[in-house]
């Protein structure tokens, strides 16, 4: 379920690109969150507190969490799923942070990769995780950090304590296995010519290899509609054909959008399977300033209405939505 993955090109030119696979409506929305709001952790009487330093736009699973977004200083945060994801136990003695605050958490509070992987490193909070919304499973996911120069890291949860793997290197990232086997088992395929034999099932191992593949071979430009163009095509050559779910490989379901974020121009880029165009938000335009008010942009069911080319002027008004947690 979902691939992030990261165009590098000349002259500050990047863009970070993800998709989202799941078998059901996630019921997501855009949403435009100034600077200045007062959050809590939503894991009780514990939880962390904080104030956004920086605004946001953000898309949603089921408008209780933030599961993808960027904020004004350009830093891009992206939660995938992970099936072998283990958190701390939590007792309610330390600072508590739901998961669906955990990517929105990143955004408000830090302009880089190596500021929140510092941050985090020390773990501020203690992360809580909770049944996803109308199943009987634990939501397990994992978090991508790209920023406007380039630099990457993934965090994961392995044996309850956070495990940050950071480099600009990292460009990619899919599903299972963790992320230092999502490495080896790229390694081989690095030893094959990608132009002669590529894996192509929609398994979480070959999206990797592909998107690795492909995001190193397409042309470098700092042509901004060709490295968008690039970047696209590779995003949805790794997606999973609309109607298309595995029931025994949980990392298998259908492609329900896709998004991608041109952090030199501040432009957030969202593409629905259920609609014919892409549209995007400018983040660098829209009025994210304290007091300014939190916005919402409806995408409808099935993320079924149509929207085309700058949309930033399509967000309304809205009470904030309020995320899970205990």
């Amino acid at each position: 379920m979902c691939t992030r993955l990261v165009y590098l090109g000349p002259n500050d030119t990047v863009i970070t690109a993800r998709s989202m696979d799941w078998k059901v409506d996630l019921g997501t929305n855009l949403w435009a969150f100034p600077r200045g709001m007062e959050r809590a952790g939503c894991a009780g009487p514990t939880s962390i507190t904080w104030t956004s330093l920086y605004g946001s736009v953000i898309a949603t699973a089921y408008d209780l969490c933030t599961t993808d977004g960027v904020n004004d200083a350009g830093l891009s945060a992206n939660l995938l799923w992970l099936v072998e994801s283990e958190y701390p136990t939590y007792d309610g003695s330390t600072p508590g942070l739901s998961i669906a605050l955990w990517a929105q958490y990143v955004l408000d509070r830090y302009a880089s990769v190596k500021e929140a992987v510092e941050a985090l490193a020390a773990e501020p909070f203690t992360l809580v995780t909770a049944s996803v919304p109308g199943e009987d499973r634990l939501a397990t996911l994992h978090m991508s950090l790209s920023d406007a120069g380039g630099d990457s890291a993934i965090v994961e949860y392995i044996d309850g304590r956070p495990t940050i793997h950071h480099n600009r290197d990292y460009q990619v990232m899919t599903n299972s296995p963790t992320f230092d086997k999502q490495l080896a088992v790229n390694e081989y395929w690095k030893q094959i010519n990608g132009t002669v034999m590529l894996p192509g099932t929609n398994r979480a191992a070959d999206r990797f290899a592909r998107a690795s593949f492909y995001v190193d071979a397409i042309p470098k430009t700092d042509d901004a509609r060709t490295a968008l163009a690039a970047t696209f095509s590779v995003i949805r050559n790794v997606s999973v054909p609309l109607g298309i779910s595995t029931p025994d490989e949980p990392n298998i379901s259908s492609t329900r959008w896709r998004t991608v974020v041109d952090h030199k121009r501040g432009l957030y880029f969202f593409e629905s399977a259920m609609t014919p165009n892409t549209f995007w938000v400018d983040v660098s335009s829209i009025d994210l300033s304290e007091g300014s008010g939190v916005r919402k942009l409806d995408l409808g069911p099935n993320e079924s209405i149509v929207y085309s080319g700058d949309s930033t002027d399509q967000f309304a008004q809205a009470e904030p939505f309020v995320f899970a947690g205990l």
